[in-house]
């Protein structure tokens, strides 16, 4: 189709039509003319179709209105009026991603599909919950989703209830995400910018449904909206949709939703406040000490966007990031990382180091100061510069994100400048901007940056976070206080109102949609879904002994290379050090290159080099599993020589015995291992659940787990004891894994890619071990166990399962509808909807595992009795036919989640490795499509025996898990 500017298209006229090359893509601007909505199309041969619309929705205060909002508009609306249109679309639709997200400044609805039948029905669910919801006249949406007051008896405790209340409560239970806020809070005091989006737990309960009501009506409209259509849709059907559905039912209005811009600082400001830590763990060494800086704006920069993109990575990330060196060397805290955060009006620029103490203050901030004035007295290292720009070009032209779409991202970097009513390309085209930066190489274009936005910058903060032991505690008590002192203040009448308002909303959270209502929900039909399962290439090859598995796919002339080294000769006691090894390979010294010009070297000529180890079980035994160190690079054609040459002199040659840098990195490794486990609690508490029954979980509890996360916590503590012994080990572990024998090589990408890789191979054959090694015997004690793990978070992850093999049952697809009806029909409502958590998951693998997991749970043995009651549930169970494709299609939806080519690659390698056939995924495929109600009901027996076994374990609040403390067989204190 051929467009004008300036003519009307459905009622959109068009703004600006331009060609972005770097994303293959046209790009159109439209303004809605009678609506005042504006819209961005991003036409190109994508068939992953990605449709969004955002609003511009600045906070007044920290009551997190806008971020319950995001929720409640997907609690039912004008044409579907169901309770939880959201999940019904997730059940039931072709979807590749469906989501909503808040930010500081914004809120936003995207999906994304491949089907266009699928696409234009998701687009129509959206566009009825933003512009006609159903909160206006049902106050429960905001009860549940936001907060209310909890009260089934007159004689019991009030308490504080809600879906983002415990979301928000757990957030606040990060000491990272807590920084990260403080910073924004730190910089822009005057802006709604300095208060939080999302929602502090302290005032959530301030939120009133009239001002719930009012801030919807304000800013929901399509004069204060911004659309999004992306991918190789038809763009004159979609116009037309949107106009005609929705946009032509509203007038152009003025809307005031403005961000202003901070009046800058005439000098830093200084911010202090505690996080709670464990009552067992130490207040010393638990400060977080940051450095922020206002840096430019979003309205006009777009070059120095991108520029501090680098610089941040230059200065912060790199190992021979000079900033990062001189603040690990100054010895002020176990680690330094830095941020970027250019998604608000002024970005910001922020140095971190964790584990430090608030007396070390003036030093980092003299070492901060003095480092970047000698790097613009001195001049940067040039080779570092190239590394970093390089680096960031090559992810910029690969564009690779996973299995997030593409269009998504792009929209994201749009309303970095569009929110604030500029050019939403501006971000999207950087070929000029990066050539103008690449200049840096030849001239003083960072040190320029460095000297006026962060030397002699005031707009500035320093913000200081001290771990506070029994805060958690002291919070909770306030709580529970404010919540007694406000029972005592009012009339028996108005409990009694609290009491049936609690037992109202229960009972509308308990009682299903009628059946003519959840048929509002638009429903493709089983023959729109495609029945073959994907065709993954792979062709098995020798080369020089050693097994090839070559995916031969289009991978616009990017090499992905994947080396998977046997494992299995290392015995138990060393097993951490696989982990370990896997962590420090490629980032300490070589023979004959230091770690930071390695880095620099790794950054010039590759797309990256990354060392990660692997576990795929045995799909003919449960019991038996392959452990791999994987060694994934990436590079285009011409660069192969010298990756291999690296990637050589990095397994053959690295040397462990430098203890300085050896230490600093097991530091770094403890901080981002707790970090993990504190913001991944539901996978770190179904890790250690699966470890009592099933050895491959063992396995990775240990290389990864809680179990891991102590075994480096000693080591840290323990390290000027236990160098020597750590060094050796090391050698230990790498003689016992580069060897020749088992060694699997996967190649992904086009012919004339593989005949360039075989030519370099025998660069790494050459090098390794030929000596047959036996395999180590792995005797895991697999015990039934109830476990608390103990945190200072101030929600709970609570996991219960077993493994139904282990059982005498076998695996079938049909198992993945019965894992979508778990954890979208029964888990959604018990544990979320009814129980407050901010999530409710069913797991179920393969390997027999089945794991029933929360997110942000306030509950412990509530949740527990949830899990109990999903055997009665699925052993009731009823659906039509209506229901069951419905099951299906969601079903099918998960299984065929979109895959990168290097994903495709890395998918059938690790099918070949665990022995899945193409044809045993048609099975599947196929039992999946050939589900019925009964084939449902029938896992009721299974559901029984696994839950029978009353396995368990909890990740949670130390005082929550105490007072349950009869339910545990062990309490475990992580971070002691």
């Amino acid at each position: 189709m051929k467009f004008t500017i300036g003519s009307t298209y459905h009622g959109f006229k068009l703004i600006q039509e331009k060609n972005i090359e770097e994303l293959n893509s046209v790009t159109r601007l439209f303004e809605h003319e009678k609506s005042g909505a504006r819209l961005l199309h991003l036409e190109n041969d994508d068939d992953n179709k990605v449709f969004s619309i955002g609003f511009r929705t600045p906070p007044k205060s920290s009551n997190g209105l806008p971020h319950i909002l995001e929720h409640s508009v997907l609690c039912g609306s004008r044409k579907f009026p169901t309770k939880e249109p959201f999940v019904e679309l997730i059940k039931g639709s072709l979807n590749t991603f469906l989501n909503a997200m808040t930010f500081s400044d914004k809120t936003i609805y995207p999906l994304a599909s491949k089907n266009e039948k699928d696409f234009f029905n998701l687009m129509d669910v959206y566009l009825d919950a933003v512009f006609y919801p159903n909160l206006y006249s049902q106050r429960e949406i905001l009860m549940q989703e936001g907060w209310h007051y909890e009260l089934e008896n007159k004689e019991d405790k009030l308490s504080y209830k809600g879906v983002v209340y415990n979301e928000m409560k757990g957030a606040f239970s990060s000491p990272e995400g807590c920084l990260m806020r403080k910073i924004q809070e730190s910089l822009f005091p005057d802006t709604s910018y300095g208060v939080e989006s999302g929602g502090d737990p302290e005032f959530i309960p301030d939120l009133t449904q009239e001002e719930f009501i009012e801030f919807h009506k304000k800013y929901y409209h399509p004069s204060n909206s911004y659309i999004f259509l992306y991918g190789d849709g038809n763009i004159d059907k979609e116009l037309q949709f949107i106009s005609e559905k929705y946009l032509n039912d509203f007038d152009r209005i003025s809307v005031d939703s403005a961000i202003q811009l901070q009046k800058p600082f005439s000098s830093m400001s200084e911010v202090k406040i505690d996080y709670p830590i464990s009552s067992e763990d130490d207040e010393k060494d638990k400060s977080f000490l940051s450095m922020n800086f206002v840096s430019g704006d979003n309205i006009s920069q777009p070059e120095l966007h991108l520029a501090f993109e680098i610089l941040e990575y230059l200065l912060l990330e790199s190992a021979a990031a000079p900033l990062k060196r001189a603040l690990v060397e100054a010895d002020l805290g176990k680690d330094v990382f830095g941020s970027f955060d250019n998604s608000i009006l002024q970005p910001v620029f922020s140095i971190v180091v964790k584990n430090s103490n608030e007396a070390k203050k003036e030093e980092f901030k003299e070492i901060v100061y003095t480092t970047l004035k000698n790097l613009v007295k001195d001049g940067i290292d040039k080779k570092l510069i190239e590394a970093c720009i390089n680096i960031t070009e090559f992810k910029l032209r690969e564009a690779d994100l996973g299995g997030f779409p593409k269009g998504l991202f792009y929209y994201i970097t749009s309303m970095d400048s569009w929110l604030y009513d500029k050019d939403p390309t501006m971000h999207l085209e950087y070929e000029s901007y990066l050539s103008k930066i690449k200049a840096a190489l030849t001239t003083n274009y960072f040190e320029n940056l460095i000297e006026k936005y962060l030397i002699n910058n005031t707009h500035s903060s320093m913000v200081i976070l001290n771990g506070k032991k029994g805060l958690a505690e002291q919070k909770s008590k306030a709580v529970e206080e404010k919540l007694a002192r406000y029972k005592a203040s009012i009339s028996d009448s108005e409990i009694e109102k609290i009491v049936q308002e609690t037992k109202a909303l229960k009972e509308r959270q308990m009682t299903p949609d009628a059946v003519e209502v959840l048929e509002t929900i638009p429903l493709l039909e089983r023959s729109d879904i495609e029945t073959t399962v994907e065709h993954l290439p792979l062709k098995e090859k020798d080369e020089n002994g050693v097994k090839v598995l070559s995916h031969n796919i289009f991978t616009n002339k990017i090499a992905y290379i994947n080396i998977l080294f046997d494992a299995k000769k290392v015995d138990t006691e060393l097993l951490p050090y696989v982990t370990l090894l896997s962590t420090l390979l490629g980032r300490v010294s070589t023979e004959s290159t230091n770690y930071p010009d390695l880095s620099n070297e790794i950054n010039i000529h590759t797309g990256g080099i990354h060392f990660t180890t692997e576990v795929y079980g045995d799909n003919e035994n449960f019991e038996k599993y392959s452990p791999k160190l994987v060694v994934k690079s990436k590079a285009l054609v011409p660069k192969l020589p010298k990756l291999f040459d690296i990637m050589a002199e990095i397994i053959n040659t690295t040397k462990f015995d430098e203890k300085k840098r050896l230490k600093e990195l097991i530091q770094q490794l403890k901080s981002r291992q707790e970090m993990k486990i504190l913001d991944r609690g539901h996978m770190a508490a179904a890790g250690r659940l699966t470890s009592y029954f099933s050895p491959a979980s063992a396995y990775i509890e240990k290389t990864t787990g809680v179990s891991f996360y102590e075994f480096i916590n000693d080591i840290e503590r323990n390290f000027d004891n236990k160098a020597d012994e750590i060094i050796e080990n090391l050698n230990k572990v790498s003689k016992l894994i580069f060897n020749k024998n088992n060694l699997i090589v996967s190649i992904t990408g086009e012919e004339d890619i593989y005949t360039a890789f075989v030519a370099e191979l025998p660069k790494i054959i050459s090098i390794l071990g030929q000596e047959e090694l036996p395999d180590a015997k792995y005797d895991f004690a697999l015990n039934k166990n109830n476990e608390g793990l103990l945190s200072s978070s101030d929600v709970q992850y609570v996991a219960k399962g077993y493994n139904f093999i282990k059982q005498g049952y076998a695996y079938s697809g049909k198992m993945l509808v019965l894992k979508t009806i778990a954890s979208l029909d029964y888990l959604w409502n018990r544990v979320r909807v009814q129980g407050g958590a901010y999530g409710g998951f069913a797991n179920l693998a393969r390997s027999g595992n089945i794991v029933f997991v929360s997110y942000r749970d306030p509950n412990v043995s509530e949740t527990l009795k949830a899990y109990d009651g999903i055997c009665d549930y699925i052993g009731s169970f009823e659906a039509s036919e209506r229901e069951m494709t419905k099951y299906i299609i969601g079903t099918i939806s998960e299984l065929d989640s979109p895959l990168t080519p290097s994903m495709k690659g890395e998918r059938a390698t690790a099918y070949y490795i665990r022995g899945i056939s193409e044809e045993q995924r048609q099975m599947e495929r196929d039992e999946v499509l050939s589900t019925k109600s009964e084939d449902i009901k029938s896992f009721k027996s299974l559901l029984d025996d696994v839950i029978k076994e009353n396995c368990f374990c909890v990740l949670g609040n130390e005082n929550k898990l105490k007072d349950n403390k009869d339910i545990f067989t062990s309490l475990v204190n992580v971070f002691k």
